[in-house]
């Protein structure tokens, strides 16, 4: 007869004494190495005892990491992020949308114009981390395991995913809003990200600069710009922040309070050190509904395999994470070319 810590629950959810001895044998796997055997019973746990594949950290633990990313990761700030159970999300799109029309009580409905479907396939990577400890840190009573490994991946991982959602080209890494075919928004097709000029190789026009930021604006539809926001690098924000308007006024408005962005001609900016510098060509500011345009997925489970040996006297702890990324709504997001045209 089960046991109330072992019978499962009504609501088909682990029971929380079970959850905690989950927990428990993962930190004693991490301090000690040791492999209990509530880890390989727990099938939410065990990833096969393959000694590539380690273990699948306790949802605790992967939570906190996620939390991290959030909070030091800027494209996880204001893209969509979706946590997927298969290697790949498969998301099915309509680039030119459903028709519609107007039609009287009684008269006859005219089949309408069938919608063009596609899919977007956004394939999750392996992203890795090997953080070191000694075994005098893991022995500490008072060290949290969970704090102490999201702590030590976080910066690692959130560098690595920032860069591949900007410029990655999505071999076995997300692919980033920078990789896809940028074309002349007034040319550009699905699949293409629309951009504008600036008028200037690598610099903006000698008078009324801000223009071609507002160009940029309206060049994202309404249902879009309404959630808009402006995304460059450090240099890029030092020099568009002196821009002034006609009475001599900075167009740019600082964060009144911690933990608000900056806006810019009435939209918030991000800063994203991964965009590109101001350079003849490059695309160095985008524009748009980042929530609507682009798509993180995050492969459940996170993974943890301890190695003594390779750094002696230090333990080490292979941690992985499977995520993707790419652009799910070409028309949300615009881009500001700095070229001639």
């Amino acid at each position: 007869m089960l046991s109330d810590a072992r019978r499962p629950s009504l609501g088909g959810e682990a029971p929380v004494a079970h959850v905690d001895e989950r927990k428990a044998a993962f930190d004693r796997y991490v301090k000690t190495g040791e492999t209990p055997a509530a880890l390989l019973e727990a099938k939410g746990l065990s990833a096969g005892v393959a000694t590539a594949g380690g273990y699948v950290a306790p949802p605790e633990l992967e939570r906190l990491i996620l939390r991290r990313l959030a909070a030091t990761s800027p494209m996880r700030e204001i893209c969509q992020v979706r946590t997927i159970g298969a290697g790949t999300f498969r998301k099915p799109v309509s680039p030119t949308g459903l028709a519609a029309a107007w039609v009287a009580e009684t008269a006859a409905r005219p089949e309408t114009t069938a919608p063009t479907l596609d899919v977007i396939d956004f394939p999750a990577g392996e992203l890795y981390a090997s953080p070191a400890a000694t075994q005098a840190l893991l022995d500490d009573a008072y060290v949290s395991i969970d704090e102490w490994l999201a702590e030590e991946v976080q910066d690692a991982f959130a560098a690595q995913e920032t860069t591949a959602f900007v410029t990655g080209d999505g071999v076995n890494k997300p692919k980033g809003l920078l990789a896809y075919t940028a074309a002349p928004d007034a040319s550009y097709t699905w699949g293409q990200v629309g951009y504008l000029a600036t008028g200037v190789a690598g610099g903006w026009t000698a008078s009324n600069p801000t223009d071609r930021l507002i160009d940029l604006i309206y060049a994202t539809k309404t249902q879009y710009r309404q959630n808009g926001r402006f995304v460059m690098n450090r240099r890029t924000v030092s020099a568009v922040r002196k821009f002034k308007d006609a009475q001599g006024n900075y167009i740019w408005n600082a964060a009144l309070q911690p933990g608000q962005s900056a806006s810019l001609l009435g939209f918030p900016v991000t800063e994203i050190e991964a965009m590109p510098d101001m350079a003849a060509n490059s695309l160095s500011v985008a524009f748009g509904d980042f929530e609507k345009g682009y798509l993180i997925v995050d492969r459940a489970g996170v993974r943890v395999l301890r190695d003594p040996y390779s750094a002696k006297p230090h333990v080490l702890f292979y941690t992985t994470k499977r995520v993707g990324g790419g652009v799910q709504n070409f028309d949300a997001i615009k881009l500001l070319k700095f070229a001639a045209s």
